[in-house]
């Protein structure tokens, strides 16, 4: 019956091979790469699966050169909590705003202010790098030439001070991606029946009784959903904006250098393509086990709300 109704639809099913072919091209072809982080892997000439087979077996040893770095207690801090606040503060913001959206009365301005939160999340980081040189550059930055000079402070060099950084890239990165997540908690707000809304109307209930009991836990599954999704990438931090948004500023490194771009550096300096494929697969497995017990704990709690 089901293969019945699959042919009946092949238009349906030739719409979704593109997304298929991309899924399987860079999300399961690239899994054998794994392989890479257990050998010396070298380029001695040849085609990859000849290099590949030529490179000698090492067992964990690249996974010992990450671990056991001089830098792998700050970068794995930095990682790790600044996730936690992307999450938290991110969570937060995009589903105030997401609300925020859904009471405006006036479509028009509605649709106005949809367009304006997300249109950073379509800026690339090398265009948002610029941007925001242009407000910290030392010498003709917005911040220095302008509102530095009318608080009678002097010109602060933002890309040598460690101490703003951990905000500024917080910030960074709820301006870029609070917008697109608010997008999807409004789709969900949009799905709750209005009977409800008009039934605590009619009960008495204030705008904010009724976002509290009634918006809040009727998206509480897409939260959570979101949530988890973004444990599962603790270990992953986002290149562009550690890397691109400071500059690659080694003033900052202590508190802007996290796993990836440690491995980036160390990848351009040394070539070795062990290391870089072990820190990957490092990453991907942690990442794995934080999904599989968040799960788990969310699942204990109330099990409508598990992924799985």
């Amino acid at each position: 019956m089901k293969m019945k109704k699959r042919s009946s639809n092949p238009a349906l099913l030739v719409m979704t091979l593109p997304g298929l072919i991309l899924l399987v091209a860079f999300h399961y072809l690239p899994i054998g790469g794994i392989l890479i982080a257990f050998k010396d892997f070298s380029y001695s000439g040849g085609s990859f699966l000849k290099n590949f087979e030529n490179s000698p077996w090492v067992g964990l040893k690249n996974f010992e050169f990450f671990i056991q770095t001089p830098d792998a207690f700050i970068i794995t801090r930095n990682t790790i909590l600044y996730n936690l606040v992307f999450i938290a503060l991110g969570t937060a913001v995009s589903v105030f705003l997401a609300i925020a959206l859904n009471e405006l009365r006036n479509r028009r301005a509605a649709k106005m202010y949809q367009t304006f939160i997300l249109l950073p999340y379509f800026l690339s980081w090398i265009a948002v790098s610029y941007l925001f040189f242009g407000f910290l550059s030392a010498d003709k930055g917005i911040m220095n030439s302008i509102i530095v000079e009318l608080l009678g402070t002097k010109p602060v060099e933002w890309y040598s001070q460690q101490a703003y950084w951990p905000y500024i890239l917080v910030f960074a990165n709820l301006w870029k991606y609070a917008g697109y997540n608010a997008i999807v908690y409004l789709a969900a707000i949009t799905g709750i029946d209005p009977d409800y809304y008009e039934a605590a109307s009619l009960d008495g209930a204030s705008k904010w009784q009724q976002i509290r009991h009634i918006t809040i836990p009727s998206i509480s599954t897409v939260i959570t959903l979101m949530v988890l999704l973004g444990i599962g990438r603790m270990f992953f931090a986002d290149f562009g904006l550690f890397y691109q948004v400071p500059l690659n500023s080694g003033a900052l490194f202590e508190v802007t250098n996290v796993i990836d771009t440690y491995v980036y550096r160390a990848l351009m300096n040394s070539g070795d393509i062990g290391m870089s494929a072990a820190a990957s697969t490092f990453q991907a497995f942690v990442g794995f086990v934080l999904v599989v017990l968040s799960n788990w704990v969310v699942r204990r709690i109330d099990k409508e709300k598990a992924i799985f």
